[in-house]
């Protein structure tokens, strides 16, 4: 056991060949300041513990504890595709390129070129979702809570809005729709139960309802004795009393997924040529795209929304409308998409691609480990079609002495933090997400793999 006169001085740790990645990522001063803190404490415990005399051994805990101070790549391979923990849907590098001189120079994200005036941030953008959507006006907010909650504020400020209890779900980070709505000023008038749900419970309230809401459960899935009212008869209902009708899909793809042997979600356009007024839904899930909101509907009613005051608070900033942008452009040519859209692209890889990573993945072992390869089902995942997974291929990874935790601690501690999921005490790398191959391999060859 080293003692106190046995530790190591701080410039000569900096000076370290194990040191050398730590001050590359984050900074020396940082590193020094952290090495500092360490001998600090052994000196007030009067304790050094068996690595304290190593430079290895401040890099191990070093490396730890510095993971979680700055953003950094990581390898999904947890079976959730869209995971929101993880980032959510990934952006192609080509499509990082084309926006680079739009967020690195100045561009004319409020400026009329034609007119030499002031224009809006929103028209490029909105008339390329009007055109691929065939609706009337769209605009654009930070994230699909804020867009359902602007329209709530826009509509149904102080006044009552029913919503099926069925419907009242919780989000991710324990958001509420019930507190959401309250937020935004509105009245909730639950209607129905749990499980069933039927028009005539929304219609005993409509009279002197602002607005009627309907919230698709895309991070839930109740089977059974169940009943819940379409959108077309509650957008019927709306229009009866003169009120706006409004669908949050959550996740919305602007395909019908299908086409490519994947689970079929409602799209926002079908909603709205169901006669429901408003459609709220992310850019980051289905549609394959960055973080933000999106409105869509009536031309009068996006109007007012944009009028509202809060609009400006919960705008989009000029990175998200250019990627959003770029994305939508290539929805120009759906039949395209699996090939320029990474979502898409992971979605639809085929078993036997994957089957061959998990090969390329087992040979590629250091020992002592070793790889079985599985069949297994992976989820598209973040509130979308939570009922329904896709088949899939996994390598159950295994070590001698390690427990499953162990090794899935050391996955996490990996140059390129790898995250995969641990099941039946196994640890379980899905496929879709091992890419590149190269870069993952050289990771788990790499591992520290002490206890």
């Amino acid at each position: 056991m080293p003692e106190l006169r046995d530790l190591p001085a701080i410039e000569s740790l900096l000076q370290s060949q194990p040191m050398a990645d730590l001050i590359e990522r984050h900074g020396a001063q940082v590193v020094k300041t952290r090495l500092r803190e360490l001998q600090q404490t052994m000196r007030a415990d009067r304790l050094v513990p068996d690595w304290g005399g190593d430079a290895a051994g401040y890099a191990r805990v070093l490396k730890q504890s510095l993971s979680t101070a700055d953003y950094t790549p990581v390898f999904n391979l947890t079976g959730t595709v869209i995971h929101t923990n993880l980032g959510r849907a990934l952006l192609s590098q080509n499509l990082w390129r084309d926006i680079e001189p739009l967020v690195t120079r100045p561009m004319n994200l409020e400026y009329d070129l034609a007119k030499g005036v002031r224009g809006q941030r929103e028209t490029v953008v909105e008339e390329r979702l009007s055109e691929l959507m065939d609706c009337e006006a769209a605009t654009i907010v930070n994230n699909c809570a804020a867009a359902l909650m602007l329209v709530l504020n826009t509509f149904g400020l102080g006044a009552p809005v029913p919503v099926s209890r069925g419907e009242l779900v919780e989000i991710g980070g324990s958001f509420r729709l019930p507190e959401l709505m309250s937020r935004a000023g509105c009245e909730l008038v639950e209607v129905g139960t749990t499980n069933r749900t039927r028009l005539k419970d929304y219609a005993a309230v409509a009279a002197r309802a602002s607005m009627l809401l309907k919230v698709h459960p895309s991070n839930y899935h109740i089977e059974g004795f169940t009943e819940s009212v379409d959108a077309p008869e509650l957008a019927a209902l709306a229009k009866e009393h003169g009120i706006p009708s409004c669908v949050d899909l959550g996740s919305g793809s602007l395909v019908d997924l299908s086409q490519w042997g994947l689970p079929k979600e409602p799209t926002p356009q079908s909603v709205l040529e169901q006669g429901v007024d408003l459609v709220t839904f992310s850019g980051d899930k289905l549609l394959g795209s960055v973080q933000c909101g999106i409105i869509a509907g009536g031309k009068e009613l996006i109007e007012r929304i944009r009028s509202n005051p809060m609009k400006r608070a919960l705008r989009a900033d000029k990175v998200t409308m250019t990627i959003l942008n770029a994305t939508l452009k290539l929805y120009k040519d759906p039949q395209q998409l699996p090939e320029h859209l990474p979502l898409l692209k992971t979605l639809t890889l085929s078993q036997q691609a994957l089957q061959a990573r998990a090969r390329q993945l087992i040979d590629g072992l250091p020992k002592p480990l070793n790889g079985t390869m599985i069949e297994s089902e992976a989820q598209i995942g973040s509130g979308a079609l939570p009922d329904q997974t896709i088949d899939s291929i996994g390598v159950i990874l295994q070590h001698p002495t390690l427990s499953a935790q162990k090794l899935a601690d050391a996955l996490r501690r990996s140059k390129t933090p790898i995250i995969g999921r641990i099941k039946a005490d196994q640890v379980v790398l899905d496929m879709r997400g091992a890419d590149p191959m190269d870069e993952l391999i050289a990771n788990i060859q790499s591992l520290d793999l002490n206890p």
